[in-house]
This record gives C-alpha cells, sequence and structure tokens, in this order.
C-alpha cells in the first residue's frame, strides 16, 4: 500500500523544516540592480560587457600653408599702407621741419646770424661757422673740390646763397675722401675743402646748420645735402656769377673798399675796411 505526498495546487515547495526565510533587500537610492545593463558605456563584446559608445572621430591636421601666406599678404599690406602714410606726412613737412629730423643735427639760431658784408677777417664763434657776417665776395660753390683750406669769410657768403659746405680733416682716408667728391662734383650749390682741426672726421655747414659724422658713407650725409641744399640761404642767390672767388688759404681776398654791407651799411665792428681802390666791391646780394 503506497502514500501518496499531497502537492499544493499552486506548485510551489514548501521550505524545508528548519529553513530561514529569505529576505529581500530594497535597492539604495542610486543603485544599479545587479545585472542591469550600462547605457552609454563602450562594450567589449564579451556576456556583461559594455555596449558600444558611438562612432570614433579622427582629428584632422590644420593645414598651415594658407594661413601663412595669408599672413604674409597682410603684413606686406600693412607695410605698404604705413609707407604711404609716411610718405604723405614727409611730403607735407616743410625744410625746416625735415632737417630738425636729422638725428645728430645741431640747428642754430638763424635770427642770431648777421650778414653784414665785411672786409679783413672775421671772429666765428663755431667753427667751422655756420653764418654771420661775411666777405662781399663768396667761395664759387658750383661743385668745387678745393685741395687746400679756404677762407671763411667766403664759405660762408657761399652758405648765405643756399651752398652746402662739406669739410674734412686732412688725415681722413683717401677712398673717404673720393666718396665725398662724388657728391660734390658736378652739383651747384656744393662746395668742398679739407679743415684741419675738426673734432670730427667730417663736418656739414648750411646756414644755421651743421652735422658731424665718422664716416662719408654716413646715410645723414646725404639726407642733410637733400633737405637743405639752396633752400636754407637766406639770399637764394646764384653761385655762378663773376663775383665769387676760387682761390684757397685763409686770408680773405678784399676786392674793392670799403666793404658794402647787406643793406647799404658800414662794416661791422671789429672789421676794419681795406685799404686801396674807393670802387666797392660786388655784393653777390
Amino acid at each position: 500500500m503506497s502514500i501518496s505526498t499531497p502537492q499544493s495546487g499552486s506548485g510551489k515547495s514548501r521550505p524545508a523544516a528548519g529553513a530561514k526565510p529569505a529576505v529581500r533587500t530594497r535597492p539604495k537610492p542610486g543603485a544599479r540592480p545587479s545585472g542591469a545593463p550600462v547605457f552609454g558605456a563602450a562594450t567589449t563584446g564579451a556576456p556583461g560587457g559594455r555596449g558600444p559608445s558611438g562612432p570614433v572621430k579622427v582629428r584632422k591636421s590644420t593645414n598651415w600653408g594658407p594661413i601663412f601666406l595669408f599672413g604674409i599678404v597682410g603684413l606686406i599690406a600693412l607695410l605698404i599702407i604705413g609707407f604711404a602714410a609716411y610718405q604723405v606726412h614727409q611730403n607735407g613737412l616743410g625744410w625746416q621741419d625735415k632737417a630738425k629730423q636729422i638725428n645728430g643735427v645741431v640747428v642754430f639760431d638763424r635770427t642770431k646770424l648777421s650778414r653784414d658784408h665785411v672786409y679783413g677777417k672775421v671772429t666765428y664763434p663755431d667753427s667751422p661757422p655756420v653764418g654771420g657776417n661775411h666777405n662781399p665776395n663768396w667761395q664759387r660753390c658750383l661743385g668745387d673740390v678745393y685741395d687746400a683750406q679756404i677762407a671763411n669769410e667766403h664759405a660762408v657768403h657761399a652758405l648765405e646763397h643756399g651752398a652746402i659746405w662739406i669739410t674734412y680733416n686732412p688725415d681722413l682716408p683717401k677712398d673717404q675722401v673720393e666718396l665725398l667728391k662724388k657728391k660734390v662734383v658736378g652739383k651747384d650749390f656744393m662746395l668742398m675743402s679739407p679743415y684741419p682741426g675738426l673734432s670730427s672726421p667730417i663736418s656739414l655747414q648750411a646756414w644755421g646748420y651743421q652735422l658731424k659724422v665718422n664716416k662719408a658713407t654716413d646715410k645723414r650725409v646725404d639726407q642733410f645735402i637733400k633737405d637743405l641744399r639752396q633752400v636754407n640761404g637766406p639770399e637764394q642767390a646764384s653761385c655762378s656769377s663773376q663775383s665769387y672767388i676760387t682761390a684757397t688759404g685763409t686770408t680773405p681776398v678784399d676786392l674793392g673798399s670799403p666793404a658794402p654791407g647787406a643793406s647799404g651799411s658800414a662794416p661791422a665792428s671789429g672789421a676794419p675796411a681795406a685799404p686801396g681802390s674807393a670802387t666797392p666791391a660786388p655784393s653777390g646780394s
């Protein structure tokens, strides 16, 4: 006689005698249930791995060629515009303003430079002189190069006409002297002569302006000539009439007596008239 075990209609087995019932725990807030998939993370393809995160982006290298080219073009354009603006500014300046911009130029008060025509030696406060009373006859300044010292009194008269007088120490190297000659020969309102005792190898004079440099290659030499030749002379007279002097030597040549003043006045104090003919010397004014 068999004994059958009664079964529950629910199909669930009862726990064995003495077994503790399973305790269900609630997940902590924010905790991921065990076995839940992780969204937005890459997978390895293995069971329980992370899923794909999307296509991988490849960074392209920067093409610097066009950028560099456009930068160079922009820089050139800025330089052209800047140079054009500078030229407009320079062309708007008078010769006095341009001369003052020359580095190292010494500007004298032209209102204090007397202009009387006198005979005899004149004592000048500056060496070489840049203006003041002078001989009635000027040193020829038609691009003349003198191989010996000339009289200050004739040279200053040439400055009054607007000439540039280049002087140099006699011990200046020959190649430097030749470079200076090229700036003078064949050019009106230019003259050149040695001048012992200069404080610099080369000194340039215009009426009321002076520039001393060490070398003939100094760019300021050409700038001085360009800005001051002919335009700065208070008389604006010629260098080419028959009233000029071509002789060398430090003693002025007195052609006639008495010496006329710049406006018909008598010789300045301290400059006696030379004796001799009563025929006035040409004034050159």
